[in-house]
């Protein structure tokens, strides 16, 4: 765990996407609201020049520049400046693994015109001795919509001339060509007369339109081509379809997407030509924070952190905040020798998902999805879908990581006889084995963490082929350097190659595999179908989330914790609302046979096929229920985005239909099925049968998002918002999660709240949120008083005690409870958790819990909930506590002689805690 001691560390992060309609200016307008909202630091997406247009920031074409689109270095200074009157910092994302891949990017396009011999060559991770002959020297470029020949013969590839040379156009793209191949385009005609000739040796422009013209060749003549071909023949690059990018790509991407190249920033000077600008704003202090993109992503994700950490404390900035996007799976602990404050979050987000779900339900669930669906247990799922991706998608890496296996068991006694083919198999079987994104192996000793998760999965390939045992064998030592002593150092280097090379690709491998196929193809409960979550899980109790908390603030207390992100699949919400299926299975299940029945006319026939199959049509009524709008004017948008999403949905699961060969007639017929069964028309059972569920799921679902936000904002590290979520937000995967966000609309919201709140009784307040809760006033309120309440106690939330609290009484698993303590200074919180049976049992009597009708829409308050159960504190904790969302003043009593086990201990009745608010924040009066 990294110490920091001294420097900034953020409060709370406010993550905003940076594109073409909101730039610098639209920030820092937006700076007061933040301010005022409670957020110490804003969270902003790359801001270095990218590719005209992009939405993302993710592509850079020159990190030397502050993108001017987004109002260049003086619109970053007027955002600094106003971040800087408000207090606030930046923490900024940054993207040291790729750049893009477009003659925007001057690197590359130096590199396209002089090949090996550019000075930026070094720079970007190409394989310049490729397997492919008509490769040696040049790199694959995959931006072709059909084969090269018939782009060729019907005159899109074209010759200009541009100021700084001659470049071939393809549509919008110009690739410049190689100053060597020049006198080939002057060459004059074969058949050229003296005249004409001297005429192109003095080479005027005209002259020269003239020749490029005749070049360009006539569209229905494939001779006139010929010369052009023989031209681009002579480049460092090879024009090619784009469908040649996953089995010939001879440069690392950023997992399949061609248009983004892998850069050597391991390379030290590599690293000081894409850092100079960024140490330089954070010397200035203009950036007080970095978070690291695809850290898995470098050959020495070690050494990379601490050559930065350096290069910052030259500067002066040894504490300087650094997070990086590290997606751990399972058990897995972040590497304790990273000097980082921790993750972007995903790992709470996960955590604080399995808390809201019903194990119970879950086995239930499980039981009736694969009766209904068929589908195999999750961890099946998993692998197969990166056995498909390594075959599909990265056919080129495992092809040349297998030769280079090859390569080395020839030097080796027990693995010369092993046969390519048993190697590559065995690669593959391993690497979708392999139960975390990657190892990080930098040289012997491998550590004991990279050796468990080896070992693991070596177990797990042999187990599914123990055909390759020979190959799998002599590939596990490989990659654990068992033979490290009785190898010349040469060899030595070379295995130690192939194990970080390979380690780079085993992260794409798993977030392809699992991120988008996986959690499109297995759908029991889309709560938990997350980036680095585990969708086969049965939960998590709440003595588990209390242990998880205490090991977070012992070991990364600064760590981010995110709900909503860039790159989630579901927003928050979402996910809360679905979560409310796991404590109601039973009538989930009937709910969707009916669908299935009555909508079954609506399947349109594709192939011999109803469309969509049963586990399309699970996915989609779950979809239905975690997204629909609450406001009916939003319905006709919602259909669109909608739309669009199930295509997105289809194509990342890649059973009917997939991005490399999509089936229109498929994803026409999934819209029209979408569209018979949304339309309100008479004789349409499903629309109001799907209406009162969906009511009772937004209802509750609500409820488990203002527990989920208010955990997230008191438990250990720092609560991390993404943009829009202080209301209620009801987006998908992205692009869907990347719509402009109304900040006007938010700002009148919290300004009439504030407005209120000096006004009026806070009782009074909580009441009318609570009766008009789909307006999301109420979850802005609750954000909004916990934020500042965690400002004001910085130094608590920052690194004050955990202290969990049991729950005594019959509804202890209904609740988590904790206080945070420092000096003299307390904070309590209490959520309440599966909020539908809570309810159900309250009213049934918890003593017969088989009670499987709806609640009603109210939330769990007071006696007629809570009975007389309480929270019983330690005895050293105050007595008189406040609530910061209500204003009402509750005072413990002392335990009554209930036994032994209640001794020492002061109790709050939960009635009292939830009297009139359905999440509690308290302060020691």
């Amino acid at each position: 765990m990294f110490k920091v001691a001294g420097g900034r560390v953020p409060g709370s992060t406010y993550r905003i996407q940076f594109g073409p309609h909101f730039g610098f200016s639209e920030a820092a307008a937006l700076v007061p609201y933040l301010a005022a909202l409670g957020i110490t630091d804003l969270y902003a997406a790359p801001i270095l020049e990218a590719r005209a247009g992009s939405t993302h920031g993710y592509d850079v074409t020159d990190p030397t520049r502050v993108r001017a689109a987004l109002g260049g270095e003086e619109g970053f200074r007027r955002l600094v400046a106003a971040l800087k009157t408000h207090g606030l910092g930046l923490l900024l994302d940054i993207v040291p693994n790729h750049m893009a891949a477009s003659p925007q990017n001057p690197w590359w396009a130096d590199l396209l015109r002089h090949g090996p011999s550019s000075p930026y060559a070094p720079f970007f991770d190409i394989d310049w001795d490729p397997p492919a002959p008509d490769l040696k020297g040049r790199v694959l470029l995959p931006v072709l919509g059909t084969s090269f020949g018939e782009e060729l013969e019907k005159g899109a590839l074209q010759l200009i001339l541009k100021e700084d040379g001659f470049y071939v156009c393809y549509h919008e793209q110009a690739f410049p060509l190689a100053p060597e191949t020049y006198a080939l385009i002057l060459a004059p005609p074969q058949n050229a007369v003296p005249e004409e000739t001297a005429a192109l040796r003095r080479a005027s422009r005209e002259v020269i339109n003239a020749q490029l013209g005749y070049l360009n060749g006539t569209p229905g003549h494939p001779e006139s081509f010929n010369r052009l071909e023989v031209i681009l023949a002579q480049q460092h690059y090879r024009l090619a379809c784009w469908r040649l990018a996953n089995s010939e790509i001879n440069y690392r991407r950023f997992f399949d997407v061609s248009e983004l190249v892998g850069v050597r920033v391991e390379d030290p000077a590599v690293f000081e030509a894409t850092h100079r600008l960024l140490l330089r704003l954070a010397a200035e202090g203009s950036v007080t924070g970095f978070r690291i993109d695809h850290i898995d992503g470098l050959y020495d994700p070690y050494a990379y952190l601490h050559r930065l950490r350096e290069k910052l404390a030259a500067l002066g900035l040894e504490s300087f905040y650094l997070v990086v996007e590290k997606i751990r799976t399972g058990t897995e602990e972040l590497p304790g020798d990273w000097p980082v404050a921790g993750t972007t979050g995903y790992d709470f987000l996960n955590a604080v998902s399995e808390l809201l779900v019903d194990e119970r339900g879950l086995t239930h669930l499980e039981q009736i999805y694969r009766e209904v669906t068929g589908s195999a247990d999750f961890s099946e799922v998993v692998h197969r879908c990166k056995r498909l991706v390594l075959e599909r998608l990265f056919a080129s890496e495992t092809a040349t990581l297998a030769q280079d296996l090859w390569f080395l068991a020839k030097k080796d006694r027990y693995g010369r006889d092993l046969p390519l083919a048993a190697l590559k198999e065995a690669l593959s079987e391993l690497t979708a084995s392999l139960p975390v994104y990657r190892t990080y192996i930098r040289g012997y000793p491998v550590a004991a963490r990279d050796k468990y998760y080896i070992e693991k999965a070596c177990a797990r390939a042999l187990r599914r082929s123990p055909h390759l045992h020979a190959a799998l064998t002599f590939l596990r030592r490989l990659l654990l350097l068992t033979d490290w002593h009785r190898l010349p150092p040469a060899q030595q280097e070379e295995r130690r190659h192939f194990v970080m090379r390979w380690q780079q690709l085993t992260g794409p491998v798993t977030a392809k595999g699992f991120e988008d196929t996986a959690l499109y193809r297995y759908n029991r409960l889309l709560a938990l179908n997350e980036v680095g979550g585990n969708p086969g899980t049965s939960g998590l109790t709440v003595s588990e989330f209390h242990a998880r908390n205490a090991a977070v603030l012992q070991c990364w207390p600064h760590t981010l914790n995110a709900t909503s992100t860039h790159d989630t699949k579901r927003s928050e919400d979402v996910r809360a609302r679905l979560s409310i299926l796991s404590e109601i299975p039973t009538i989930w299940a009937e709910k969707f046979k009916l669908w299935q029945q009555w909508n079954q006319a609506k399947k349109p026939v594709v192939k011999g096929r109803p469309v969509p199959d049963a586990n399309t049509e699970w996915f989609i009524y779950q979809t239905l229920l975690g997204a629909w709008p609450l406001d009916e004017k939003e319905e006709a948008e919602f259909k669109v985005r909608l739309a669009a999403y199930v295509t997105k949905v289809a194509r990342e699961a890649k059973v009917f239909t997939e991005w490399l060969d999509p089936d229109p007639q498929y994803e026409q017929a999934l819209h029209e099925f979408l569209m018979a069964i949304l339309t309100p028309e008479p004789g349409n059972l499903f629309r109001a049968d799907f209406a009162a569920l969906e009511e009772i799921v937004a209802y509750y679902g609500a409820l488990n998002s203002l527990a989920q936000v208010l955990l997230k904002i008191a438990t250990p590290g720092i609560p991390d918002f993404y943009q829009g979520t202080e209301v209620w937000n009801f987006s998908l995967v992205d692009p869907d999660n990347r719509r402009p966000v109304d900040f006007a609309r938010h700002s009148v919201l919290l300004q009439g709240l504030q407005k209120d709140e000096k006004s009026r009784s806070k009782l009074s307040l909580v009441q009318e949120l609570l009766s008009s809760w789909k307006d999301g006033r109420i979850k802005l309120y609750t954000t909004h008083k916990a934020l500042h309440c965690r400002r004001s106690h910085s130094e608590l939330f920052s690194g004050g005690a955990y202290l969990p609290l049991t729950v005594a009484g019959l509804r202890r698993e209904y609740v988590c409870a904790f206080i945070r303590q420092k000096g003299n200074q307390w904070v309590l919180v209490a959520v309440p958790r599966l909020p539908v049976r809570l309810q159900q049992q309250s009213r049934a009597g918890l003593r017969n819990p088989a009670a499987p009708a709806l609640p009603a829409l109210q939330p769990p308050l007071g006696a007629a909930t809570w009975d007389d159960d309480g929270l019983l504190l330690p005895e050293t904790a105050p007595e008189e506590w406040y609530n910061i969302f209500t204003g009402e003043r509750l005072r413990c009593i002392p335990s009554p002689p209930c036994g032994p086990t209640l001794e020492g201990v002061r109790i709050l009745y939960l009635a009292e805690v939830f009297r009139s608010f359905p999440v509690a924040l308290l302060t020691a009066r």
